[in-house]
């Protein structure tokens, strides 16, 4: 696919580096491409309700299901973090990428392995960052592709401004 002549190829990329004594820990994000595959394995929790004479009638507020659905978006987050960190070749230690149970270890394991709080929130950013489309993003896209629309101007070889007024001779009715 193309989109004004640019191939849309793969998804963002961003990385994050952690200054260590050993040295550099190089975090690799790409995007997702979508969540297909969490709703597949981690289906949207259906809240329970009752059976009247109108029909089922769901109950959104009930306590259990408002804790099966926290559980679900922590979930979520956490498939959002492990594939998205994929490429930085982590060896989690309780982080089974394959185990939705294991999921939400993620942050445990970067607090184990001696992260620290600002670390992981960094950690973290990048992988929500890389994930969204917010306004800074499309500005400098915006920007971006303004600067080249102004190049491709200044390359043409026509005038770059209208003429105020055409000069004009005779009329033509009084030359003959």
């Amino acid at each position: 696919m193309k989109i004004n002549g640019v191939a849309v190829t793969k998804p963002s990329e961003k990385l994050l580096v952690i200054e260590r004594d050993e040295g550099p820990l190089v975090f690799r994000a790409l995007a997702l491409p979508s969540m297909d595959e969490f709703d597949q394995v981690v289906p949207l929790p259906k809240p329970p309700g009752k059976l009247t004479k109108d029909g089922f009638i769901p109950d959104p507020q009930d306590s259990n299901y408002q804790a099966v659905m926290g559980q679900h978006a922590l979930k979520r987050l956490g498939f959002m973090v492990i594939r998205t960190l994929e490429a930085s070749k982590i060896e989690w230690a309780t982080v089974d990428p394959s185990n939705p149970k294991t999921w939400t270890n993620w942050e445990k394991d970067l607090k184990e392995a001696g992260f620290t709080q600002t670390e992981r929130n960094k950690i973290l950013e990048l992988v929500i960052d890389v994930n969204t489309l917010d306004e800074e993003k499309i500005k400098a896209a915006r920007d971006s592709f303004l600067r080249g629309q102004a190049a491709l101007k200044a390359a043409t070889s026509g005038p770059q401004t209208e003429q105020a007024s055409t000069p004009s001779g005779q009329p033509a009715s009084e030359s003959a």
